[in-house]
């Protein structure tokens, strides 16, 4: 089967926006969703780009607005200030490729509902994605033995994926989160999911 990779932070309010979109358009177009959740401060600096902390409040600002009036577009509900922003990024991101190596394994389970489960869970919910409890419930929701996936998704292993990621996102030039490859063509941002179904489409 065709794939789509699949850059993104699970802490990212963007790619909760799009993350209900890519995974249906993987499904329309026969092609497999690979997630390759990574470390989005540490692509900042290759970019050229400024650590969130360090932007301008009137850049921080629009970037709010915007975010509400994509989530308006789309239909989506969304939290602009969560308090559980800021936070742990081990669980959220290790439990996303865990997951993604037990459904390769043959075992049950939908990566991409759980992928966006964690982003709903942040930004429209405003749960603590990096508490075991709440990310055991959103496993089990989506099919997942949490017992068997929560205690190895911190592991040197699986974090290890998350740094090539990471490095593999720098070299290929992904800009931000979300950014998703359609037969090695690059598309950055969830307002570019359009042209990533006129790509699929053309395959």
């Amino acid at each position: 089967m065709e794939t789509i990779d699949y850059y993104y932070s699970t802490r990212s309010s963007f790619a909760y926006l799009g993350a209900a979109r890519i995974a249906a358009l993987a499904v329309k177009y026969g092609r497999r969703l690979v997630h390759k959740p990574l470390l989005l401060s540490d692509i900042l600096k290759p970019i050229g780009a400024q650590p969130f902390g360090k932007r301008p409040p009137h850049r921080t600002a629009y970037m709010r607005r915007d975010l509400q009036r994509c989530a308006d577009h789309l239909g989506l509900e969304v939290e602009l200030e969560p308090v559980h922003h800021l936070g742990p990024m081990e669980l959220p991101t290790g439990i996303v490729i865990a997951a993604q190596h037990a459904v390769r394994a043959g075992g049950e389970g939908d990566v991409d509902a759980l992928s966006t489960s964690i982003l709903a869970a942040l930004w429209r919910d405003d749960r603590d994605i990096a508490d075991e409890a709440v990310v055991a419930k959103l496993c089990r929701a989506t099919g997942f033995s949490p017992e068997t996936l929560v205690p190895i998704a911190t592991n040197p292993e699986i974090q290890l994926e998350v740094e090539r990621n990471t490095r593999e996102a720098i070299i290929r030039g992904v800009l931000g989160s979300p950014t998703y490859f359609v037969d090695g063509d690059n598309f950055y941002g969830q307002d570019r999911l359009d042209f990533v179904e006129r790509a699929l489409a053309r395959t």
